[in-house]
């Protein structure tokens, strides 16, 4: 069995992540606003305590931020109804086709990307997927 560098991981991950988040400009949206985006279309409508949580801003920044991609009409906010003082935020529907686009160009770029693996090597990325995903759910846990 293999050891696992993962040092090397790590400074692969985040080589890749350098190269497959820059994407075209979208909109100018920045990338809190994109990331904001993304969270609430994979975690569904939530309190802005709630995106505080997931999002490296300020409470400041976020309400911000949220007011202004409300205002942009990509964000709406209603009331919770387990707690009427306080809202749930989510996408509208122009929100989240910016967030399937941008997956769609994702899905795109990595497809040519592993077009030029070889049999080999796309065996072995498909056998990650699974494990990779098992880190993300396991960080998702751990995290408050």
């Amino acid at each position: 069995m293999t050891e696992l560098d993962v040092d090397r991981l790590t400074t692969v991950i985040e080589d890749f992540n350098t190269i497959f988040i820059r994407l075209p400009g979208v909109r100018r949206l920045n990338f809190s606003a994109l990331s904001v985006l993304h969270t609430l279309d994979r975690g569904g409508p939530l309190r802005l305590t709630d995106l505080l949580a997931t999002e490296q801003l300020k409470q400041p920044a976020l309400t911000s931020l949220v007011a202004k991609l409300e205002q942009d009409g990509l964000l709406e906010r209603r009331a919770d109804p387990t707690d009427g003082r306080a809202s749930l935020i989510s996408l509208t529907a122009a929100g989240a086709e910016i967030v399937s686009s941008r997956h769609a160009h994702r899905v795109g770029k990595l497809a040519h990307l592993v077009d030029q693996l070889t049999p080999d090597e796309r065996a072995v990325l498909a056998n990650s997927v699974d494990v990779l995903h098992r880190l993300t759910q396991i960080s998702r846990e751990e995290t408050p």
